[in-house]
C-alpha cells in the first residue's frame, strides 16, 4: 500500500470517505424535498467516483460534454441530460448515440438551433437570474420557440435552468431566495408552456413531464421544491473554496486536494516555492471576490490539515509561490516537505490531472481512479 509521502508530485489527492459523505447529505436532504438528483458528471469524469456517489444502478445523469455521454453510456448510464446549449454542428454525433440506445436530452435556449435540428429530445433552458443563458420565464419567445422545435420534429420534454448567480451569494438568506427565484421561474416557465398546448395528457398539472433546476448551491438551501421534478448538481461531490466561501460546506468537507513539494526558498521575499504551479492548479481565482480571497489555493499539511494563513500566492506554469495571506513574511517550510493544496474551483483543478490517488481519512493510499478529458 502506498503512502502519500511516496509519490510523485504534482498529483491529485482524493478522499474518498468525503466523497461517500458529500453525497450521502445533499441526496438525503433532496429525498425530504422528494425530488431526485440527476448528478452533474463534469467535476468528477470518473466511472468510480460517480458510482460512488450515486450508488449502483446507474441512474440518470447530466453531462456537460459529448465525450462525457460517450464515456458514461459506455460505462452502462442510459438516462443522459447534455446540459450545454447544442450546436447543430454536433447533431451526428448526438444521433450516433441516441442510435446506440442512448436516452439522451439536449437543451437550446435558441430559435436558429430549434430550426436547424431535427429528431432530438429537448428542454428549453430558462434563465431565472441573468447569470448566462436562457429565456426568461415570461419572454414571449417562449412559445415560438417551443413552436418550432416541435414543427422541426424534435419532442419538447420540459424545462430546465441554472442558478449560477448563486455563486455570488453571501448569505444563507440570499442563497435560499436565490433558490426559490430559480424553482418559482422554472415551474411558470413551464406552466406557460403547458397553457399553450404543450405536454397535453402530462400529469400532474400544471408541470411539464421534466422541470430541471439546479446548482450545488441552491441544491443545499432550497426550503421547497414544489413543481420541480429532478435536481441537478456536481461540485458537492468534491467541494472547493468557493463553496466554502459560500458558505455552502465547510474547509474539511473539501475532499480534492494536489498533492506538492517544497522545492526552494526566497527568503527576501518570504516565498516558499513548490513543484505544483498553474498546470496542477489551474488558473481559477474563484475566491478573488470573496470576503476571504484564498489565492490559487489553501495550503495544508500532508494530513489535509490547513496550516494557519498560508495560501499559493501566485503559480507560474510548474511553480507556485506560497506566502502569508497578509503579506508578511512566513516561516519557510524544508525543501522536500510534501503539502496538500486545497483548490479553489474543484472542476479546474481536477481538469489538470488523469486520475486521482485516493485515500480514506490519512495517507495511505488505496486505489487509483482514472479521469478523462477531452469534448
Amino acid at each position: 500500500m502506498t503512502d502519500l509521502a511516496d509519490l510523485d508530485t504534482p498529483c491529485l489527492v482524493v478522499d474518498r470517505s468525503k466523497v461517500a459523505a458529500n453525497a450521502e447529505r445533499l441526496k438525503s436532504r433532496l429525498a425530504r424535498l422528494g425530488v431526485p438528483l440527476r448528478l452533474h458528471v463534469k467535476t468528477p469524469k470518473s466511472l468510480e467516483a460517480v458510482e460512488l456517489a450515486v450508488g449502483p444502478g446507474r441512474p440518470p445523469i447530466t453531462v456537460s460534454t459529448l465525450k462525457e455521454a460517450e464515456q458514461f453510456f459506455a460505462a452502462g448510464y442510459r438516462d443522459i441530460l447534455y446540459a450545454v446549449g447544442f450546436s447543430p454542428a454536433k447533431a451526428t454525433r448526438a444521433r450516433a448515440l441516441v442510435a446506440r440506445g442512448c436516452n439522451l436530452t439536449i437543451i437550446t435556449d435558441s430559435l436558429e438551433t430549434a430550426r436547424a435540428i431535427s429528431g432530438f429530445r429537448v428542454l428549453i433552458e430558462i434563465d431565472t437570474d441573468g447569470h448566462r443563458a436562457g429565456v426568461k420565464p415570461e419572454d414571449e419567445a417562449l412559445i415560438p420557440l417551443a413552436r418550432a422545435l416541435r414543427e422541426s420534429g424534435n419532442t419538447v420534454a420540459g424545462v430546465m435552468t441554472h442558478a449560477g448567480g448563486s455563486y455570488d451569494a453571501r448569505s444563507q438568506a440570499t442563497l435560499r431566495a436565490i433558490a426559490e427565484q430559480e424553482r418559482a421561474g422554472a415551474v411558470r416557465a413551464a406552466t406557460r408552456l403547458r397553457e399553450a398546448g404543450f405536454f397535453e395528457g402530462a400529469t400532474p398539472a400544471p408541470q411539464a413531464p421534466v422541470v430541471s433546476v439546479g446548482s450545488t448551491p441552491t441544491a443545499h438551501f432550497a426550503e421547497r421544491l414544489d413543481g420541480v421534478t429532478e435536481v441537478r448538481a456536481g461540485v458537492f461531490v468534491f467541494f472547493d473554496l468557493v463553496m466554502a466561501g459560500i458558505g455552502v460546506c465547510r474547509i474539511d468537507d473539501i475532499a480534492l486536494s494536489v498533492l506538492a513539494t517544497v522545492i526552494g526558498h526566497r527568503a527576501d521575499k518570504g516565498w516558499t516555492l513548490i513543484d505544483a504551479g498553474w498546470m496542477a492548479l489551474s488558473r481559477d481565482r474563484g475566491t478573488a471576490k470573496q470576503p476571504l480571497d484564498q489565492g490559487y489555493g489553501l495550503v495544508c499539511d500532508l494530513d489535509g490539515r490547513p496550516i494557519p494563513d498560508l495560501i499559493v500566492v501566485d503559480t507560474h506554469q510548474e511553480h507556485g509561490v506560497i506566502a502569508h495571506r497578509s503579506g508578511g513574511k512566513a516561516p519557510a517550510l524544508p525543501v522536500g516537505t510534501r503539502l496538500r493544496i486545497r483548490p479553489n474551483h474543484a472542476c479546474a483543478t481536477g481538469a489538470q490531472h488523469e486520475g486521482y490517488n485516493v485515500v480514506e481519512g490519512g495517507r495511505k493510499v488505496l486505489a487509483r481512479w482514472e479521469r478523462f478529458s477531452g469534448w
